[in-house]
């Protein structure tokens, strides 16, 4: 790499997207000291990290925040507006003349501002109502169509991110649903746990403790897949926690198949998977 630096000379400018992504920092200090150290002669370097991570500079050791001399450039979120013209140009390209209902942009914009202003998710979006429209064999793209592929988006979303839950996470997720499922939650911690050790028994595990428990719902809260909310019963019956799913049973209940094919069917889901 130094020797096409220098071989190239000048300014040499290296963007790296997802800068979040690496794994060790030594890269950027060796990128900002490359000609103290006498890797390169002929050229400099500049060095460009783009981030949805708004606290990745505060990771990052002080020799190397300091060798950087960095400063940051934030990018507000993109607006409705910004988003159907960004859709606009892929929709050229993307699709026939004369096959989008005219409020198939505007609201896949409105989607995406809603959401996050990531202009990825409104392109999935667009790109998911088209899927949907050409498998039910439609003439047009419709409004009801993006409004179908937001709801398999978020489907799919919610499998992923269970997908990606270890073993214990996955039978705790099943024990909330499973007091969801009965009409019980939210549901007390102490409760939960008791359900979590009793599915833990039936897949042949040995439960893990109270306290992982509860630094794990912390964790699936951040997923989006649990709410916690703090009761508080005064001296009766002090502070406490309640937790309950923020995603669909349903789509919850059909990602974590192989945990409840596992574990065992509840009483509770039988119905819901009948």
């Amino acid at each position: 790499m130094w020797d096409s630096f220098d071989d190239h000379g000048g300014l040499i400018i290296l963007v790296l997207d997802e800068i979040d992504h690496l794994q060790d920092d030594s890269l950027l200090y060796q990128l900002s000291r490359a000609r103290e150290n006498d890797n390169i002669s002929n050229a400099r370097v500049s060095v460009v990290g783009i981030s949805n991570d708004l606290t990745y500079r505060d990771t990052l050791s002080p020799k190397v925040r300091s060798s950087l001399c960095e400063r940051s450039i934030n990018f507000p979120a993109y607006t409705a507006d910004e988003l159907e013209e960004v859709l606009r140009q892929r929709q050229s390209i993307a699709f026939q003349d004369d096959v989008l209902e005219n409020g198939v942009i505007p609201l896949c914009a409105a989607f995406g501002a809603q959401e996050s202003g990531d202009a990825r998710k409104a392109l999935d979006l667009l790109l998911k109502a088209g899927d949907v429209a050409h498998e039910g064999d439609a003439d047009m793209v419709r409004e009801e169509h993006v409004r179908r592929g937001r709801g398999l988006l978020q489907e799919e979303e919610i499998t992923r991110g269970i997908l990606g839950l270890n073993t214990h996470e996955k039978i705790l997720l099943y024990a909330l649903a499973s007091y969801v499922s009965s009409g019980d939650s939210p549901v007390r911690s102490r409760d939960l746990y008791r359900r979590y050790e009793m599915f833990c028994g039936g897949a042949g595990h040995d439960p893990l403790t109270s306290r992982w428990m509860h630094d794990h719902l912390d964790e699936l809260e951040m997923l989006g897949l649990v709410s916690a909310e703090k009761r508080n019963e005064g001296s009766s019956g002090g502070q406490y926690k309640t937790f309950e799913l923020s995603q669909d049973l349903i789509a919850v209940l059909d990602a974590l198949d192989e945990t409840i094919e596992t574990v065992g069917v509840h009483r509770s889901v039988r119905t819901m998977l009948d």
